[in-house]
């Protein structure tokens, strides 16, 4: 959050996201990571006027 003279403002978002899954799932999952943004309300509502970034962290399942 950003002030924008006296009023806080959202300018940019960072999405951590979290996947438990089988090894031999992790490269399709990092492939949809590339391109999932372009399907999303939320980012397609909120971008360019807010910059969207996110991560992703593929753990395996336990």
């Amino acid at each position: 959050m950003e002030l924008d003279g006296k009023v806080l403002v959202i300018r940019r978002i960072h999405v951590k996201l979290r996947l438990q899954a089988a090894p031999e799932h992790h490269e399709a999952a990092a492939r949809v990571h590339g391109f999932f943004a372009a399907s999303c309300p939320v980012y397609r509502s909120l971008h360019p006027q807010i910059a969207i970034t996110t991560e992703l962290s593929l753990e395996a399942v336990p």
